[in-house]
């Protein structure tokens, strides 16, 4: 064992690990550690190894989040205090309404959220709800946590698959004793005074809101947490219950989002699909149906006649949701008792019910359908039939084809309704089978049900049947009211409140993982060291499962704006897999040598769906002298396919971005545009999706081989003073056998400037050569095996403890260092590799280089006060397809941000404490970027945060 000092310098620099975390080391806990006696230090299981240790160190560098830095954030969602860290990017989050999943993903490094391997006291967290089976944060209990660890550079072979870019641990306060009672609330308030947006919305007589807003997306809820021991201190029991509910605030409320801007983000833009509808229009061609090669684009005068479209779009981002309204209950307990020292029952129990509603524009025609109209119907005005017969030579008995654009705005904005039960139970025990071995065995089932309800989305087989084309009536039909969409405004809201449908699916997601494991001490040591060996031996089953079921109208895609037919989907796999660890150390109290420790892992596992494969590690943690440390870790990751990348079926969905080949102007030439199926005749005349979105087909695949991942850190860790720690690490992650698909734009790039196959046959052009217009023109990306991606970056971490005036003192620093994040697309193909790092474009989820979170507390007894920086770096623009793209955002990239954020802790009394704060002080706005590009939720949505909170504690 160690010695006292020795003790004390391991917990000192452990804290280091995170900086967050530095702050919680008082003197008095330190000295607390030192007067301890060696023999009765409890060994302590660390994220990134099963080994309980006395030294509580790590090869693995680790992050601390503590639950005094969630309180002081005021945010009541987790997964967003998670994501102003700067190894997190933000996944699913309640800022997402068109397609929201109500789930709160953890992004670690951008590598996606079925990469980062989600831990509730270092087990496993049951799958959120959606096919992929990545954890929702939605379910953990702020109040109760007591610290989350976050570790980069993988741990498979510890955890098992998923752990590619790092893992997050959620350690829960199961010690918790007395009665606490939290009552938290806020708002968000913005001065609208943006006035290059708004004179862009002057420029089209849009409405926008100016001037100081109100509170607005209040929040609020009731967080109650009890803990006590029982039998004679025996055992100990915690208790929690929460309620929280989140108000909804629409993109309309902001000046900066009250506009669909452009793709050059220079104009108020819109889509194709208005309140005065657009059409596309032509007579048959030989074949019957819509002739591309002679059209008009047209829409209605006043008096119902037709004449040539142009500029005729609908501005439909004031009535999207910018946040989802959100309303959550959760409960469960966490229980111990201790039979004897060999047996000690433990049990935790988690439950969650989550109600969101995503709302987005409008339904519409969305120029979904062919529809084949009769020259005499009674829906066309006889100066309509007029245009018709001078335009295309039409007549009486004869037929044309049209596309339709026309926005629901009659009948209200389309809805997504939401609804998560999840629960998650662990029985287990552990205990001691000698004075150095200890095991832990655990079953653990888990469970999330969630149904969708989508309503008011136009029906496509009523749309058809109130255009009464091809004998088949309105009048026939009971309650059909003709679509007079050839009227001027001659929609009423009660025709169209009978063209909509409702869809309805639900997903359940099932969990089961046996787990056992047995760590100790060897008897013996190397020859250069006085501590034993410590090892890990274990084996863990799992089994996921997978149902989605969803309704004739998901699965037929007979929703009109929903971009293409939901299937259903049921899948699983199951996994057996062995593992072991070994801390050994080499060297101790060595001159350049206080401790040198090798760690070793090793884990085999067997998927019943794509066949064994290992996992390993070797890790160095080297200690030269006192108070500092040099880490290195190398791990091989293996993530297997999840349920929805093996069996989705492959169905018609959206993209967004454009086609280079559109417009009369295309950036294409016409041998690159020949390439990807545009004809001599097509060129310089396919239209551009006004809203730029395109069909693509996306599904699953059977035979995929599962992601290798190679993850290398490299570290050091010291004390420049008693007052100064810092660490600054490395790492890089290469992946190969990439599970994704090939973007759109990469493939229609890539086709029309090589013209190789492997892109070309994914590219289905309609007989006009769009890619939008319809159906069937698409893209397909179906999931393959890809190339590879490497990231790397630097982690950097510091702090800073003294006293100010006799009171405590601190300023922490995390930044990481964005250098590489490399897309190779497809083997083989050099020039289609593209790096995201510090850029942005329609590839590139915008990457600053640098992110950096400064906090600074003091402590004055009865108040403190902190103060946060939030930092953000720069971003330019992207220039992967070889023109210019400087113009697709305001001015020539995204500027470096900087939020503050301020806030007051008062304790009233012993048993009342309170706290007020304001997030983003300075009302920073979000970029503004075109309709092809992302801004990110690296940046606030909604400008200030104000928020409070009053705690009651018995």
């Amino acid at each position: 064992m160690y010695s006292n000092s020795k003790i004390a310098k391991a917990v000192r620099l452990a804290m280091i690990f995170g900086a967050g975390a530095a702050t919680a080391v008082s003197t008095s806990a330190v000295s607390a550690e030192e007067e301890e006696s060696a023999e009765k230090v409890e060994r302590i299981e660390v994220t990134g190894s099963r080994i309980k240790r006395a030294d509580m160190e790590t090869s693995s560098p680790i992050q601390v989040t503590s639950a005094e830095d969630i309180e002081i954030s005021g945010l009541t969602r987790v997964e967003d205090m998670l994501n102003t860290l700067p190894q997190i990017e933000a996944s699913s989050t309640i800022f997402s309404s068109n397609g929201a999943t109500g789930r709160g993903g953890i992004d670690m490094r951008g590598l996606g959220a079925h990469r980062t391997l989600v831990l509730i006291n270092g087990r496993r967290m049951q799958p959120g709800g959606g096919s992929s089976g990545s954890a929702d944060a939605n379910s953990i209990p702020g109040a109760l946590v007591k610290r989350v660890e976050v570790m980069t550079g993988g741990g498979s072979s510890v955890y098992g698959a998923d752990a590619v870019a790092g893992v997050v641990n959620f350690v829960m306060d199961d010690d918790f004793e007395g009665l606490e009672i939290d009552f938290i609330g806020g708002g968000y308030q913005h001065n609208n005074d943006n006035s290059y947006i708004q004179g862009l919305m002057d420029e089209k007589d849009f409405e926008y809101p100016s001037g100081s807003s109100d509170i607005e997306g209040q929040n609020y809820g009731i967080e109650i947490t009890m803990g006590s021991d029982f039998a004679d201190g025996k055992g100990h029991a915690v208790a929690y219950a929460t309620w929280k509910r989140n108000n909804e605030m629409k993109f309309g409320t902001r000046d900066y989002t009250s506009c669909a801007l452009n793709a050059t983000a220079t104009s108020c833009g819109g889509s194709g699909n208005a309140v005065i509808p657009n059409f596309y229009l032509s007579p048959l061609n030989e074949s019957g149906s819509f002739d591309w090669g002679n059209y008009e684009y047209l829409t209605l005068t006043p008096d119902s006649g037709f004449q040539p479209s142009s500029g005729n779009v609908y501005n439909y981002n004031p009535v999207n949701f910018f946040m989802r309204p959100d309303e959550r209950f959760s409960f469960g307990s966490f229980v111990n008792y201790e039979i004897n020292d060999n047996f000690m029952p433990y049990m935790e129990f988690m439950y969650m019910r989550d109600q969101t509603k995503g709302q987005i524009a409008e339904s519409g025609t969305f120029f979904n359908e062919e529809y084949r109209i009769d020259y005499d119907s009674p829906l066309l005005s006889d100066a309509q039939r007029s245009y018709l017969t001078d335009a295309f030579g039409l007549a009486s008995g004869d037929q044309f084809a049209t596309y339709i654009g026309k926005r629901n705005v009659e009948g209200g904005a389309r809805a997504s309704l939401i609804q998560h039960d999840s629960f998650r139970i662990v029985l287990g025990t552990e205990g001691e089978l000698n004075d150095t071995w200890s095991y832990d065995t655990s079953i653990q089932v888990g469970s999330t049900t969630v149904t969708n309800a989508y309503i008011n989305d136009f029906f496509a087989p009523r749309i058809t049947t109130a255009l009464s084309a091809n004998g088949e009536s309105c009048a026939d039909t009971a309650d059909c009211i003709p679509y007079e969409v050839f009227t001027y405004q001659g929609v009423t809201e009660e025709s169209a409140g009978l063209l909509t449908g409702v869809a309805a699916r639900s997903e359940l997601s099932d969990q089961f993982i046996f787990s056992a494991y047995v760590t100790g001490e060897l008897d013996f040591t190397m020859p250069g060291a006085d501590t034993p060996v410590a090892v890990v031996f274990g084996t863990e089953y799992r089994k996921e499962e997978y149902e989605r079921i969803v309704d004739e109208v998901y699965d037929k895609g007979l929703l009109l704006g929903q971009g293409g037919p939901t299937h259903a989907l049921e899948g699983g796999y199951s996994v057996r897999e062995l593992y072991t660890e070994a801390s050994v150390p080499l060297l101790e109290g060595k001159e350049f040598a206080e401790s040198l420790i090798l760690e070793l892992g090793y884990r085999y596992s067997d998927y019943d769906t794509t066949g064994s494969e290992p996992t390993y590690k070797i890790a160095l943690d080297w200690t030269p002298v006192d108070d500092w440390k040099v880490r290195a870790s190398y791990n091989r990751a293996v993530r297997a396919p999840n349920i929805g990348e093996m069996f989705a079926s492959q169905g018609l969905g959206l993209w967004s971005g454009e086609d280079p080949c559109a417009t009369d102007d295309p950036s294409f030439t016409a041998a690159q545009c020949a390439n990807t199926g545009v004809t001599a005749a097509q060129y310089g005349n396919i239209a551009a999706s006004p809203a730029g979105q395109y069909n693509g087909v996306y599904g699953g695949n059977p035979d995929l081989a599962p992601e290798i991942a190679d993850t290398l850190s490299l570290g050091l860790v010291g004390q420049l003073t008693d007052e100064i720690d810092f660490s600054v690490d490395y790492w890089k992650i290469e992946i190969d056998e990439v599970i994704g698909t090939v973007s759109e734009d990469v493939t229609l790039t890539q086709c029309a400037e090589t013209g190789n196959a492997a892109f070309c046959d994914n590219i289905n052009r309609n007989s006009g050569g769009s890619l939008w217009a319809g159906t069937q023109g698409y893209i397909t990306a179906t999931n393959i095996n890809l190339a590879s991606r490497k990231w790397e970056g630097v982690d950097i971490t510091a702090a800073y403890n003294t006293e100010l005036s006799g009171n405590p003192f601190s300023v922490t620093l995390v930044s990481t260092y964005m250098m590489t994040k490399e897309y190779e697309p497809l083997p083989g193909n050099p020039d289609a590799i593209y790096d995201c790092s510090g850029t942005i474009s329609a590839k590139c989820f915008p990457q600053p280089e640098w992110r950096s979170v400064i906090n600074a507390n003091y402590d004055m007894g009865d108040i403190g006060l902190n103060a946060k920086i939030r930092i953000n770096g720069e971003v330019t623009n992207g220039d992967y397809d070889g023109d210019d793209k400087d113009d697709y955002l305001v001015g020539t990239g995204i500027g470096s941000q900087t939020y503050l954020d301020l806030s007051v802790r008062y304790t009233v009394s012993e048993n009342i404490t309170t706290r007020l704060g304001i997030n983003n002080i300075l009302d920073e706005e979000p970029p503004m970027t075109g309709n092809t590009m992302d801004p990110g939720a690296f940046y606030d949505q909604l400008g200030r945060y104000i928020h409070g909170s009053v705690s009651l504690t018995f």
